[in-house]
């Protein structure tokens, strides 16, 4: 049986900071204290490095099947492990649409062949499929959601369809996910503007056609749908400070009906960015303002929102440097999702405890995972070891996404990975993978609601 001894760590884990030692056997923990002696197949000298629980991303844009000209689940799960990430959540607007089981299935079994991380996908969930989307089975499937998919010529989400949500809550006894924004808002501004700059709309409007006013009357909306029926909801990237105070702080975690979320592009990029970044940093829902960014992070420290996720979704340079209208929105965030956040810590606004709870502990918690997002004997061993204090550069760094591109170039970040563990094994090791071994099929309670 493998086994690794981890030594003289800094352990952050379940709001505690300490130093000691972790044995791992196989693939799982099993003993973690403050110093462990015992005869192992490998030493890893920590040196008072952090080691933490790797970081579980519930909202991925891995591409696969259809669109792998712009990434694929060997690619982006290879960054993932190099960023922290240990699992991810998959959306289901691939090529073709996630809307069938058996479509569902192909994925997971691409994954199994490919992924360097744990993982899990989404079912689709439309205006014409719900009897299939009903199906899922809640232990090995993470949910469902409308995210990325485009239901009619209109592209209109389910958020502006709230007959249908009702349907939906009432029959439902699975997680759903979904994004909101008003649509018929967001065509009026952007008829608006196109009126006044045709294709070549400036960037820095894209917060105001993809408005606060479009996210929180459509969240709203969502919310109350959800209260009515004491379903299981999550709100995806929430990108406003209002939006913020439509969720519950005092609950704990496990007890919360409507849960949702920030991500990282929201907490670091602000609208003043758009004259430099423009098309780099377009994503929906738009980047906002620097006072809805300091919102979002204090609506994570009072735990209004729950976890941080990527919403990692890749396109090509070509497709990105378009005029407003044709340029796709979105773009790759894995590799530098923890450093960007561990950057949050340095500036004394977010603690270690607070930011290994909102990706990794918390989302255990929200998903119910079966055995993962905390260092515990008897864990799966999903682990990152971190040097605090290794200044690097984007620019100095190997960009591992399929598109070659990162929206934080040029940007410098102090902490840097050095080591990933994936259910044990040693999948990335200071600029060094090992492919041999590939990732898991995330498992949860069978009862989520």
């Amino acid at each position: 049986m493998a086994t690794t001894l981890i030594k003289n760590v800094r352990i952050i884990n379940e709001g505690i900071d300490r130093i000691g030692d972790v044995f791992l056997r196989n693939e799982r923990i099993e003993r973690i204290d403050s110093s462990i002696d015992l005869a192992t197949d490998c030493v890893i000298e920590g040196k008072g490095r952090l080691l933490i629980p790797g970081m579980i991303d519930d909202q991925v844009h891995f591409r696969e099947p259809g669109l792998t000209h712009k990434a694929s689940i060997a690619s982006e799960s290879k960054a993932a492990v190099a960023g922290g990430i240990t699992g991810f959540m998959d959306m289901p607007n691939t090529l073709p649409n996630t809307l069938s089981l058996d479509l569902l299935e192909d994925k997971y079994r691409l994954a199994q062949q490919s992924s360097l991380a744990n993982y899990s996908f989404f079912m689709g969930i439309s205006r014409s499929n719900m009897e299939e989307a009903l199906k899922v089975d809640n232990e090995w499937v993470c949910g469902i959601t409308d995210d990325g998919l485009y239901f009619n010529q209109e592209g209109s989400i389910l958020c502006n369809h709230p007959d249908f949500l009702d349907q939906l809550f009432q029959r439902c006894s699975t997680l759903v996910a979904l994004h909101c924004e008003n649509e018929p808002e967001i065509h009026r501004q952007l008829a608006h503007y196109a009126s006044i700059y045709g294709e070549n709309i400036p960037f820095e409007l894209h917060p105001v056609i993809r408005s606060e006013q479009a996210c929180y009357d459509a969240t709203k909306t969502v919310v109350e749908i959800a209260k009515r029926h004491g379903n299981r909801l999550h709100v995806y990237h929430v990108s406003t400070e209002k939006e913020t105070h439509l969720f519950e702080a005092s609950l704990p975690l496990r007890n919360k009906r409507i849960t949702a979320e920030a991500c990282v592009h929201h907490l670091t990029f602000s609208d003043e960015e758009y004259a430099t970044k423009g098309a780099l940093i377009k994503w929906n829902p738009a980047v906002k303002t620097a006072q809805d960014r300091i919102g979002l992070v204090k609506a994570l420290k009072e735990n209004r929102l729950d976890i941080v996720a990527t919403d990692h979704a890749p396109h090509t340079l070509e497709e990105k440097l378009k005029p407003y209208q044709k340029s796709m929105s979105g773009g790759p965030l894995v590799q530098h999702a923890l450093p960007a956040l561990l950057e949050w810590y340095h500036r004394g606004e977010l603690s270690l405890t607070e930011i290994v709870a909102k990706t990794s502990h918390n989302v255990a918690e929200l998903y119910r995972m079966v055995d993962r997002g905390y260092l515990r004997e008897g864990y799966f061993a999903d682990l990152v070891l971190i040097d605090l204090n290794n200044p690097w550069s984007d620019n100095d760094t190997d960009i591992l996404y399929k598109c070659g591109w990162s929206p934080f170039e040029g940007r410098s970040f102090k902490s840097r990975i050095c080591k990933t563990w994936v259910n044990g094994n040693l999948v990335y090791d200071e600029g060094r993978f090992n492919d041999s071994i590939k990732g898991k099929r995330l498992q949860f309670e069978k009862d989520r609601i």
